[in-house]
Formats: C-alpha cells, structure tokens, sequence
C-alpha cells in the first residue's frame, strides 16, 4: 500500500462553540464517508451521546452535528493534511497543521479545547500552548485502534460535561 496524502475536513463550528473537540486526521472510513468518526467501532458517538445525556448515535450524521452545535460543540482535526498509508495515526508522514489559532480567534466564547487521542494531543498542544486561554484537555481516543473499555474512556470524557452549552 502506498502512502496518499490523506486531506481533512472543514471545521464544524459556529461562533457560540464553547468546547472545541480535535481529532489528528479523519481515517480512510471517515474520508470515504465524508463524515467525522464514521468508523462503525469509533466510540465517539457513543461517547458524546453519554457525556451530553442526548441520543447521537442513532441520528442521521447532519443532526449529529446539528445536536453538537446546539450545545455549543465544535469539531475539527489538528492535522489538516498528511501522507498516510491506511487509517492509523501512526502511519501519519509529512502533516500540516490546521491554523487552529485563526479558529480559536474566531471564537470568543471558546473555554475548553479537547484533543481527541495522543496524536492530536501531541500536535495541537504545540500549536495552542500560550497561544489561548482555553483549558487544553487530553483524552483517550475514541478510536477503536485504543484498546480501552468504553467505560474507562468514557470516565475522562465526562470531563467535558463542565464546558457544555
């Protein structure tokens, strides 16, 4: 398999988002269904539907978002391109950074900005540290790559609930 260079998507945010949700990069799942965490094994549905109290899951992917955006969620990916062979993080080459900082600017309710896994931890810190005043918060992927209970993962997530709209 040889590497392609893989391209994001648009954010998906508006101007009252208090809480920003980064992934790294959409997966091979995700890009073919031009959709964010369209991998039917990602957690992230799930999670956001537990952490909101709010069924997601069983939505059509535009009233996902639309729910999201409702109770002032954004969505959007640290890496805005990157050479990769399949899905995995791991395998990301050559990334180029999302301009975060202009989004965050636009923002001016924005309190908490949470990274989606280590990769987008890893890359969006480097770019946010002192660059915002939103509390940066790392979590467990939501990935089905991380092998954790949903349980476990869903106990980090929670610390989101603080920054709900």
């Amino acid at each position: 398999m040889t590497a392609i260079r893989r391209v994001g998507f648009a954010p998906v945010v508006d101007e009252g988002a208090r809480l920003l949700i980064l992934g790294s990069l959409p997966g091979d799942a995700s890009l073919d269904a031009g959709q964010y965490y369209a991998h039917p094994r990602n957690a992230f549905w799930r999670l956001m539907e537990a952490v909101l109290g709010a069924p997601l899951a069983a939505l059509p992917y535009e009233a996902r978002l639309a729910a999201l955006l409702a109770r002032h969620v954004g969505l959007w990916d640290v890496i805005a391109s990157a050479e990769r062979k399949g899905s995995l993080d791991a395998a990301i080459r050559t990334p180029e950074a999302a301009d975060l900082i202009a989004l965050t600017h636009r923002l001016p309710d924005l309190r908490a900005i949470a990274f989606n896994g280590g990769t987008a931890a890893r890359h969006g810190r480097r770019i946010l540290e002192g660059a915002t005043t939103a509390a940066l918060i790392d979590l467990p992927s939501s990935s089905p790559a991380h092998a954790r209970a949903f349980e476990e993962k869903l106990a980090h997530w929670r610390m989101l609930e603080p920054y709900l709209g």
